[in-house]
């Protein structure tokens, strides 16, 4: 019998970026990115366990704009058309590398994993990868949950009716994707403020994630530390991040992606090859941009890059997956030694670092998954809502209003670069409220119209946008954005409120902005919202 439990949690996220109005669009590669890196490689590694007769338990949470990005067929074809593009480009780097023997094995690698992703994508699963996704729900290994609707910052949403919205339309679209309700949620950026679980349990979830001192330091203290959940006031259960698994695996300093075997992300041949051979497989504007070919490892700090070898980089991911599982190993045994019921260590990743920003990542995850199923008997991979069945009491207690990143309370997306947006989204926020509630039963344009204002209010609140300012990684298109939709919202808002609806500007909206096609501005209405929290009582 295994001594305690381990609970992978991989949290898939990319802002909502589509263009329409543009041939291209370099935003747009964040997911074409992510999708040949992250989710077809750890989609392909679920498969392979899958068919070798592995049972394994791993959670995935996919965000609500990320479904509805996966699912459009624009989107699709723009994906599809730059991955022709890449398949040429490493036939190409094949043909060049002939004579450099230290390269051209890594370029057969690309040209073997791009043709790959084009059988996966366009010819396995028709160009939708809701659909592996759901397949790999299905066989019972991956427990996807949900986000908030647009990963909006909920503790900053003064209006609680707009928190509700964020989470309802969640739920209702997770849902409708992948066939079935989520038991659990990842908070954007595991971002709490006390009482809004209640609205969780309003939507029937049953767990969701804090970074660690908001259980540390939760009312009464929590008797088994992280190692437990807790009960919120509600009933919803809280896991916390454990953070010594956590850095392991994200720290580029301290963690295994830092390894001198393993290929560097930034050494691209999309900057370093001549221009006129790169041009036909840039972006239109004809600017420089990644193409994922990299032919360098990370070598080390302050020395000339060395080319990557990928049996080497393999070898120590199955090294680090060894020491991974041994680190677990000892320490549930130690946990086990003085609590007393089984602990469970919840170990939460961004799903893009494995892949994209560590190539090696999805081998790891296989080689850690395998080892854990052959290679030991103390450990055994669960889901949070599989520890809920089998502990089904738990200590009742209040987390507290947290955050992660730096510092760990809220301030990554509330300072100086971007505290200007708040007074905006929170203007926005109340109209659409009030437009909700003067029109609880509209048809025709007016409806339209309303659903598309709030289709613009939920873009308007993306956590992302706030992050990217702060960050200062593509500025100017976050505050664009931000802009956007603030503008566009509020055109509605005119022409909704004094019966001047212009047909043609709506169609012009409901093609550029046209996540959730099944969403109903009623969400917004507090009398529907305090219905419906009866009834879920």
């Amino acid at each position: 019998m295994e001594k305690g439990y381990l609970s992978l949690v991989l949290h898939a996220h990319l802002p909502y970026v589509r263009h329409p109005e543009y041939p291209d669009f370099l935003e747009e590669d964040w997911l074409f990115e992510a999708i040949s890196e992250t989710y077809i490689p750890l989609l392909r590694v679920f498969e392979n366990l899958a068919a070798d007769g592995i049972k394994f338990r791993i959670t995935m949470s996919l965000s609500p704009p990320l479904l509805a990005m996966l699912g459009d067929e624009l989107l699709q074809q723009r994906y599809l058309k730059k991955l022709e593009s890449l398949i040429e480009l490493a036939a190409k780097e094949v043909e060049r590398t002939k004579w450099l023997p230290e390269f051209h094995e890594v370029a057969l690698m690309y040209h073997e994993h791009f043709q790959f992703c084009r059988y996966f994508f366009a010819e396995k699963y028709r160009c939708n990868l809701i659909n592996a996704f759901r397949e790999a729900q299905n066989s019972g290994n991956v427990e996807i949950i949900t986000c908030g609707a647009t990963h909006g910052y909920l503790p900053l949403m003064l209006n609680e009716t707009a928190v509700k919205a964020q989470i309802r339309m969640a739920v209702k679209n997770h849902t409708e994707s992948l066939g079935s309700k989520p038991r659990g949620i990842w908070l954007p950026e595991c971002a709490y403020q006390p009482g809004h679980d209640q609205f969780l349990k309003e939507e029937g979830l049953r767990f969701f994630f804090l970074d660690a001192h908001g259980i540390f330091f939760a009312s009464p203290r929590p008797k088994y530390g992280i190692f437990a959940p807790l009960y919120s006031p509600s009933g919803v259960a809280a896991f916390g991040r454990d953070l010594g698994s956590s850095k392991q695996v994200w720290s580029a300093n301290e963690g295994y992606p830092g390894d001198p075997q393993y290929r560097e992300f930034y050494r691209d041949i999309g900057y370093d090859l001549d221009y006129e051979y790169l041009k036909p497989h840039l972006p239109s504007s004809g600017i420089r941009a990644s193409t994922g070919i990299k032919y360098f490892r990370i070598t080390g700090r302050d020395m000339a890059k060395q080319p990557y070898n990928p049996h080497l980089a393999r070898e120590q991911a199955a090294l680090h997956a060894g020491n991974f599982m041994f680190n677990r190993e000892k320490q549930i045994e130690h946990l086990a030694g003085i609590i007393d019921r089984k602990p469970i260590i919840i170990s939460p990743y961004d799903a893009e670092l494995f892949g994209h920003w560590w190539f090696e990542g999805p081998q790891w995850l296989d080689y850690l998954i395998r080892k854990i199923t052959f290679d030991q008997s103390v450990i055994k991979l669960i889901t949070p809502g599989d520890y809920l069945e089998i502990y089904p009491k738990n200590q009742v207690s209040v987390p507290s209003q947290s955050s992660w990143g730096y510092r760990g309370y809220n301030e990554v997306w509330l300072e100086g670069s971007n505290d200007w947006i708040y007074r905006h989204l929170h203007k926005a926020a109340d109209r659409m409220v009030e437009l909700a509630t003067l029109f609880p039963e509209a048809h025709g344009d007016l409806a339209r119209a309303l659903n598309q204002a709030a289709r613009e209010v939920l873009l308007l609140q993306s956590s992302d946008w706030a992050f990217i300012m702060k960050t200062g990684t593509m500025v100017d298109y976050a505050v664009k954005r931000t802009k956007t939709h603030l503008n566009r919202f509020h055109k509605l808002y005119d022409q909704i409120k004094y019966n001047r609806i212009d047909p043609a500007y709506l169609n012009k909206l409901e093609g550029l902005d046209n996540l959730f096609p099944n969403i109903d501005y009623r969400i917004y209405s507090p009398q529907l919202a305090k219905t419906e929290a009866a009834l879920a009582i």
